[in-house]
């Protein structure tokens, strides 16, 4: 069970600090959400503007989630005490785990969150000092406080406080365990009251887990509680407290083994290797095992399997099918509970939460997210909770838990327009990162053998060890050995190179057929069988498209330390990549919530109608592979033929192409990038085949495109993927000078990918 780093994801110490402490120390910082730029501005934010609001909330406190941040800010708080599993740390060391919570709640549900750690281990001064920070804030989320004090400091903030106060240990992993066992146990054509339970591990969240379970119809003395000194009995006095308890049952059990014996469901909150093979051969028919030990569960699926092959089974790791993962719960229960002023999560609106989780899950998935994980995910004994990046997570689960708490009494201003609220949800998450998760699945479906071929870059070398690391296949690095592995010292990485594929062109054992299938391509083209082998041995571009031509690696990225012209020539030494040879160069921009492709940013200097039409057709097909059904623009400082312009006839012209081709996606044009883009100038043309803003911009040529991008990304602060090199028949693409490591690893996954190949 976890919301924390995946395991698939291995890195050094030094790349994640260098994570934490790049491009500026933490993982988030505050940003004005009104303007701060004119004295007027300055007046309304602060003196004397502010003094209005503030008799409003004094007349009517109620009024403080009209105008502050309160009705969209969650606390996440912790004292250090159980930091991941590293046991007690103190709240310093807690800081960098809850900054990270706090940016998931943003990612996944758009709501505000920050970091607090109190240097306490006393229970009073813990919850003195959150109840006093109650009126700054919508939501308390508690994070990695030891038992029994969390469940001291939860019950006792619940009395206090009139905001919902959550410790995610407990309830998330119960939710989201729940979820799951609703799905597993319909499959299995079992119900959850009928059904034996055994748990193992009595810590604060296998008590949730149990509570939750009992509230949703699971019998009390169907379900043993086990922990490290054995079944928890009732009589037992060794080890005990008020919450084990709690849960204690007349059994002639005294082990875990014994527990196990025709049990329906197994559900591990404790330690690698607790549950055996035998223990699970003597469960029930169609068992259910949910091994959510983390890093390593109770037992593994294929151990399970082994013995079992009609068991279903779930862990806490992403590498396995059926993710326990916290983050499908607390970021769309707060989100819910935020947008009705809810005074509580109550345990209705926890069962609620799981309910639309696993009603989720039994729908058809989205394409969306099926190329996101490179196969088909239908609902089934591996699919059993919805994956983390489903986009529908955030306008399913949060009007499910919204409408439980208007139902029991809990919202202060409860939703009156439920259809509204669910397509603001709709407009309201940011989807560039769901795209560079899509992009990333796919890659590592593939487990390509990438090929760096500016093995002399640190950049590209930290790109490189990132690639094989994060488990996204093999990465060969073109380059001398011993350079290498010097600067691979220098970066902190010195053990990579031991894991690296280092090819030097000079000793490579495939010269001779590389020096020859060149002399073939350029020999009628005014280059001797001299400059040839030259060019083979000695411009690692070119050396590394031959690797790739002859299957000595699956993709390519290059280009961070020569300018794209250049590159794309040598490279085009190797393959076809002329405009005439239909290579289009597509620059994916993603801003605000929105995403445009731009085209065309690499190939096509001046390009005719035909042309246009070709680069609309590759926009399109990124477009879709990035999961967006395309709406293409034609550019230009004209709209539908006014004012008259020679240069704009093309762009309009290049319409009549795509009407002659019979193209299966909207397009629009001449047109000029407002009337593209926003809705109320494009009404002004009611006679626009576009149903919605443009998000494929198709301009007159390629410094246009250069500059529009450019200009996008230093202005504005946009994210830029590209310029993908799509319409070629391998898998390459070029990277700009400026790449980052992050700039050069996308590049990389969107070859792997295979987003850019097809003639």
């Amino acid at each position: 069970m976890s919301d924390k780093t995946p395991r698939s994801a291995r890195v050094t110490p030094e790349e994640a600090l260098a994570y934490h402490m790049e491009p500026r120390p933490g993982k988030f910082e505050v940003v004005a959400s009104t303007p701060m730029t004119t004295q007027r501005d300055l007046s309304l934010a602060y003196s004397p503007g502010v003094a209005v609001p503030v008799q409003a909330i004094a007349d009517r406190p109620e009024t403080a989630y009209d105008y502050t941040v309160k009705g969209n800010m969650v606390a996440v708080i912790s004292n250090g005490t159980a930091i991941l599993g590293m046991g007690n740390l103190g709240a310093l060391a807690s800081k960098p785990v809850m900054e990270g919570k706090a940016v998931l709640f943003k990612r996944f549900a758009d709501v505000n969150a920050i970091d607090i750690e109190l240097d306490t281990e006393d229970a009073d001064e813990f919850i003195n000092a959150v109840r006093l920070m109650g009126p700054t804030f919508g939501g308390v989320n508690l994070e990695d406080i030891k038992a029994p004090e969390c469940f001291i400091i939860e019950q006792r903030l619940k009395e206090l406080m009139d905001i919902p106060v959550f410790h995610d240990d407990q309830h998330g992993t119960a939710v989201i365990c729940a979820a799951g066992l609703l799905n597993a146990l319909e499959l299995s054509g079992k119900k959850i009251e009928d059904v034996k339970i055994v748990l193992n591990g009595a810590g604060a969240a296998g008590i949730a887990c149990l509570e939750l379970l009992k509230s949703m119809g699971a019998r009390h003395e169907n379900c043993i509680m086990a922990d490290t000194k054995g079944v928890i009995w009732q009589g037992r006095t060794e080890g005990m407290n008020q919450w084990k308890s709690a849960h204690a049952v007349v059994t002639e059990a005294r082990t875990l083994e014994d527990a196990m014996k025709g049990a329906d469901v197994f559900l591990g909150v404790s330690a690698k290797g607790a549950v055996t093979q035998d223990m699970v051969a003597s469960m029930a028919d169609n068992p259910v095992i949910f091994a959510m030990a983390n890093p390593d569960p109770e037992i593994t699926p294929e151990e399970a399997h082994a013995v079992r092959p009609d068991a279903i089974v779930a862990t806490g790791r992403s590498d396995y099918p059926n993710q326990v993962n916290n983050v499908l719960g607390f970021p769309y229960l707060f989100r819910g509970a935020l947008d009705i002023h809810a005074r509580a999560i109550n345990d209705e609106m926890k069962i609620a939460c799981a309910e639309a989780l696993a009603k989720l899950a039994r729908e058809d998935v989205p394409d969306e997210v099926a190329v996101a994980y490179g196969r088909k995910l239908q609902f089934g004994r591996d699919y059993i909770i919805p994956t983390p990046f489903d986009p529908r997570l955030i306008h399913v689960v949060p009007p499910a838990v919204a409408q439980a708490g208007m139902e029991t009494g809990v919202a202060r201003r409860p939703i009156i327009d439920m259809e509204g609220y669910v397509q603001s949800l709709k407009n309201r998450m940011d989807p560039t990162a769901a795209i560079l998760q899509g992009i990333h699945a796919r890659a590592r479906q593939s487990q390509a053998r990438m090929i760096f071929a500016e093995g002399d870059d640190p950049r590209v070398l930290r790109a490189a060890v990132a690639w094989q690391r994060g488990g996204m296949g093999q990465a060969l690095v073109v380059g001398r050995e011993a350079d290498v592995k010097e600067k691979l010292e220098t970066a902190g990485l010195a053990d990579a190179v031991r894991e690296l594929t280092v090819v030097n062109a000079a000793n490579s054992r495939h010269l001779d057929a590389y020096h020859e299938f060149l002399y073939a391509r350029l020999q009628r083209k005014g280059v001797d069988r001299e400059d040839a082998h030259k060019l083979a041995n000695r411009d690692r571009h070119v050396f590394a498209a031959l690797m790739l031509a002859h299957g000595h690696g699956d993709g390519l990225v290059t280009g961070a330390t020569r300018k794209n012209a250049p590159v794309l020539a040598q490279l085009g030494t190797v393959f076809d990549l002329r405009p005439q040879d239909g290579a289009v160069g597509i620059t994916a921009v993603l801003h605000k919530g929105r995403i445009v492709m731009i085209g065309d940013t690499l190939v096509h200097e001046w390009p005719e109608a035909e042309d246009l039409a070709d680069i609309a057709t590759r926009g399109a097909a990124v477009a879709r592979g990035l999961g967006l059904e395309p709406r293409v623009a034609f550019l230009s400082f004209s709209n539908f033929g006014y004012p008259v312009s020679e240069r704009a006839v093309k762009m309009a012209k290049a319409t009549e192409v795509l009407d002659r081709r019979g193209a299966d996606f909207e397009y629009e044009g001449e047109m000029t990038v407002d009337v593209a883009l926003n809705p109320e100038s494009m009404a002004r043309y009611p006679f626009s085949r576009l149903t919605g803003p443009a998000n494929v911009l198709v301009v007159p040529a390629r410094h246009s495109a250069s500059i529009s991008v450019k200009l996008l990304q230093e202005m504005a602060g946009a994210t830029v993927i590209g310029p993908i090199l799509t319409g070629v028949p391998q898998a390459i693409q070029i990277c700009s000078t400026t790449s980052t490591v992050n700039d050069i690893l996308n590049m990389a996954a969107i070859a792997a990918g295979g987003l850019g190949r097809g003639k």
